[in-house]
């Protein structure tokens, strides 16, 4: 079996996808924008072979290194990179060479542009935010008259919180329609929820094989926006109507042989014409894993391989990992550069000592939704969460009361 892997090197974990591949006897096809000389010891190990283009970016160049590895080795069976920013990329060249597992240029547009993904929610009887996409002012203006005071503007093709914003009167309404956008914006109602996601691996028929979940008390939006300190941790068990949320959005969407991270928002109060408090509102869906170190935080609540389960659905379509059950609550908490924090990280490492499973600097091309140094810990009890993210970035948390 030939898989190409686009981007073994970055972000710097995901050469675990090429490892799990190898280890099923995959040849394992690189195609990177990194030299070969530069690349770690781990990718190296876990390559086949490896072409290395001026740019990721340039799709011609791409285009001809897939084609280079079809003239050596043969027919491709998957291509993949796990990363959102390159998903349309790898749906291009499925599409160009007809790799028929995975999601082609007919299906993409489901997963990349939000207002697209309303219709496979409705199909899934999810309910989401009323949208409207952007034009001018005016038609902005009769939208708000509609869903009221706040609303988000974000781009319809984007990732991550780029561009997002919340606009909470006339002024900003009219500030935002003064400047000047690159990208078709879309408008939704504010909904006043939390945050969680429902996270796992689908196999070749759209089949839950694997499931977590996640809470993230602050929103991407304003920790970009307001430079707040990061932290989220994940769940032990999966309540019955996030679970059934999340598998119908994963059968209506285009999900085959690949990670999802799906986003929710939890009604904290009822609101008309939406749903009642503690009700599963559709915010959006990643169809791949959820970003930085979340994969590996799945592999230290388990004691488990997720990399693993996702190369054998590739390869088998069978995860072949009977025990999937939660030990531990993992946390992830990350500190910003020039803040000043009640407690050393030098204290917080004796007192939590091996709990902490990893502690890192966090690329500076993610360190703006994600903190400057993380650190990860894995705990038994909802109380030791909210002392955990207290010891490292201050402030309270009752984590029990989002679980």
């Amino acid at each position: 079996m030939n898989v190409v892997f686009i981007s073994p090197n970055f972000p710097k974990n995901f050469y675990n996808f090429c490892r799990a591949l190898k280890q099923n006897y995959v040849c394992v096809l690189g195609i990177g924008d990194e030299p070969y000389d530069n690349l770690d010891h781990n990718v190296k190990e876990n390559l086949n072979d490896y072409y290395c283009v001026s740019s990721l970016e340039n799709y011609e160049e791409v285009y001809r290194a897939f084609a280079f590895f079809i003239h050596k080795y043969g027919r491709i069976d998957f291509v993949e990179s796990n990363n959102e920013y390159w998903l349309m990329q790898d749906a291009h060249l499925r599409t160009d060479f007809n790799v028929n597992s995975g999601i082609k240029d007919d299906e993409i547009r489901y997963i990349r542009y939000k207002s697209a993904m309303k219709e496979c929610y409705a199909k899934a009887k999810v309910k989401t935010a009323r949208f409207h996409l952007c034009t001018d002012y005016d038609a902005g203006k009769k939208f708000v008259s509609e869903v009221g005071y706040p609303v988000i503007v974000k781009p319809d093709d984007g990732v991550g919180a780029s561009e997002t914003h919340k606009l909470k009167n006339d002024k900003e309404l009219k500030a935002f329609y003064q400047t000047t956008h690159h990208h078709q914006m879309i408008m939704e109602e504010f909904i006043d929820g939390d945050l969680i996601s429902y996270d796992g691996i689908a196999d070749a028929k759209g089949d839950v094989v694997y499931e977590t979940g996640h809470i993230f008390p602050y929103q991407v939006m304003d920790i970009v926006n307001d430079q707040l300190d990061c932290f989220y941790f994940s769940r032990k068990e999966i309540p019955a109507n996030l679970r059934q949320a999340g598998q119908a959005v994963v059968k209506a969407f285009p999900c085959r042989s690949r990670f999802f991270h799906l986003e929710f928002f939890r009604l904290r109060h009822d609101k008309a014409g939406l749903g009642q408090k503690g009700d599963i509102i559709g915010l959006e869906v990643n169809m791949r894993p959820p970003g930085g170190p979340t994969v590996d935080m799945m592999n230290y609540a388990s004691d488990i391989d997720v990399y693993r389960i996702w190369a054998n659905i590739v390869v088998y379509n069978k995860p072949m990992i009977d025990n999937t059950t939660k030990k531990y609550y993992t946390v992830y908490a990350a500190r910003r550069k020039g803040n000043k924090y009640p407690h050393s990280l030098e204290a917080i490492r004796q007192e939590y000592k091996d709990r902490i499973v990893m502690e890192e600097d966090v690329p500076e091309i993610t360190a703006g939704a994600m903190g400057d140094h993380l650190l990860i810990a894995r705990l038994d009890k909802p109380e030791e969460i909210d002392d955990f993210v207290n010891k490292v970035i201050g402030g309270k948390v009752n984590a029990d009361e989002l679980l």
